[in-house]
């Protein structure tokens, strides 16, 4: 059941979002070779404790930590550690917090030090490919409009979007109805209403879209070895069209 909220409810998911991108503006200054994901986690922690919320993954279904940090190849979920981030490197750093019981949900991909062409192309086409699906967020449209336009934008750049991993709604709960896919079919799907809100978040690759989970459990990297990048929004349709939550404004 897709569970429409209410103004109220959407300022409360906005607070949230607004701490979960003031924890991402601190990571994201703090990126840069010799700086271990863990040193990242406790940053974002302490961003989000401070503010009076609660890390939203630390503890979800037993995951150890407040970050996701997947370097390179990795596509999302990876566990921060000991991990030395080095030179030329790409780091998907995904983050969510709880506020009064509500939640925000985002992810950004940051280079570490100076990157290829090829790298620093991955993460503009996976942003561009968000924009392109946050744009479809309005009521009337169908959720895979919102699908196809970021696979449209992935695919048209030579690349792959993940398809095991997809976004969702959110509320109340970090996964809520509906599932909201990074491909798809424009026209089909349910109608957006005003008052669902949907954590978009396209995983696009540089190779092949096959991925595989690590025997840490919770990792997922490329079956080829190749670039992955990560980016997403929690988005609120509004009769106004895309509200998005997670920007720290």
């Amino acid at each position: 059941m897709i569970i429409a909220k209410s103004a109220a409810e959407i300022e409360v998911m906005r607070e949230a979002g607004r701490i979960t991108a003031r924890a991402l503006d601190a990571v994201s200054s703090a990126v840069r070779p010799g700086v271990t994901t863990a040193d990242l986690d406790a940053i974002a922690e302490d961003v989000i404790v401070k503010a009076g919320a609660r890390p939203a993954f630390k503890g979800y279904h037993g995951f150890p930590a407040t970050l996701c940090t997947s370097v390179n190849d990795q596509v999302v979920h990876g566990i921060p550690g000991g991990r030395v981030l080095k030179e030329g490197e790409i780091v998907s750093v995904d983050c969510g917090a709880i506020v009064d019981g509500y939640y925000g949900d985002s992810a950004r991909t940051f280079p570490v030090g100076q990157v290829s062409a090829a790298a620093n192309r991955l993460m503009d086409v996976t942003k561009r490919s968000l924009e392109a699906g946050i744009a479809r967020c309005r009521p009337g449209m169908r959720l895979y409009d919102v699908s196809a336009a970021v696979q449209e934008v992935a695919e048209a750049a030579g690349f792959s979007v993940v398809r095991e991993y997809v976004g969702h709604g959110i509320g109340r709960s970090m996964h809520e109805d509906p599932q909201v896919p990074n491909y798809g079919k424009a026209g089909t799907g349910p109608t957006l209403r005003t008052g669902m809100v949907l954590a978009i978040e396209p995983m696009i690759n540089a190779g092949a879209a096959d991925v595989r989970s690590l025997d840490d459990g919770w990792t997922v990297v490329t079956l080829d070895g190749a670039m992955s990048a990560h980016f997403e929004h929690t988005v609120a349709v509004t009769e106004d069209g895309p509200l998005v939550l997670t920007v720290a404004g």
